[in-house]
């Protein structure tokens, strides 16, 4: 998906209008609302913990090979068989084939000549394991940002595959190249807040070219209904206009949780702010 010029539409809100003010006892005793629902999890910017510990073993993609992190959910979050439960876990821990699927594409786009990290900017949503990122990283990105939803994924599983990756890369290589990793944890109605390459408002005109992501590389991100309004809106704004790309890798229908490609690209072309090439 390639940013194009946005459509800007204006809104009104009409608020209701105070009760007038009068004297003595209410006629009618009026029971209060009932409590706003918890608010989502604190954005914050995360680092390394030097308490973290993380079990490393290696993954093949594509004759590539990277180090990612296995960590129980039974030692994080208390708890045991389960991927997914809204509000509090939203399956970090567990590497979905997504990304590795998504790390092929990405490959492939560069032997092409399609795409380069050299350079760029990235920021990689719900990140988990943080792979695609981590790829960025080491093909030559100035900057890659990594977001989940969970703190603690970010310090017990992404930034230790961060470090391991590009540590065994510099050794390889013998490199100094430096690569700015920054990580953040949050809601995506609130995380944008955080990130430092992000417009005031999605539907402005961007036309500080400087500003926004190069690249946002999505994997297995859109699962969940009520979630993909969130995670668009993040997306304009942070795309950088008009070269910004997003990489999604994702499966057409999630059972159980109702999201998928299809819903969230339905979203997208109701829009109309970016342009979609499917492969």
């Amino acid at each position: 998906m390639q940013s194009s010029t946005p459509k800007v539409e204006n809104f009104r809100l009409f608020d209701e209008k105070p009760p007038i003010p009068g004297l003595g006892f209410p006629e009618k005793i009026v029971p209060p609302p009932p409590p706003p629902p918890p608010p989502p999890p604190p954005c914050l910017q995360v680092s390394v913990s030097p308490s973290v510990k993380c079990c490393l073993e290696p993954v093949n993609i594509g004759g590539l090979t990277l180090l990612k992190g296995r960590v129980s959910t039974q030692e994080v979050f208390a708890l045991a068989n389960l991927d997914l439960v809204p509000g509090k876990y939203e399956g970090g821990l567990k590497l979905w084939e997504g990304s590795q699927d998504l790390i092929t594409a990405l490959s492939s786009e560069m032997l092409d000549g399609q795409l380069s990290f050299t350079g760029k900017r990235a920021l990689e949503p719900g990140c988990g394991h943080g792979l695609p990122g981590i790829f960025a990283c080491l093909k030559g990105a100035a900057s890659v940002h990594f977001q989940d939803f969970n703190a603690e994924v970010l310090q017990y599983l992404t930034i230790p595959n961060v470090i391991a990756n590009i540590k065994k890369n510099h050794q390889c290589l013998a490199t100094d190249d430096n690569c700015e990793t920054r990580f953040f944890s949050g809601d995506w109605g609130e995380v944008d807040h955080l990130l430092s390459c992000v417009f005031s408002n999605e539907n402005e005109v961007q036309l500080d070219q400087t500003a926004g992501y190069d690249v946002i590389l999505m994997a297995e991100t859109v699962y969940s209904i009520s979630a993909l309004p969130n995670l668009y809106k993040l997306i304009k704004k942070c795309l950088r206009n008009p070269h910004g790309v997003v990489y999604m890798a994702a499966k057409k229908y999630y059972f159980g949780v109702g999201g998928g490609s299809r819903r969230f690209l339905s979203i997208v072309e109701k829009d109309g702010m970016l342009n979609l090439l499917e492969s």
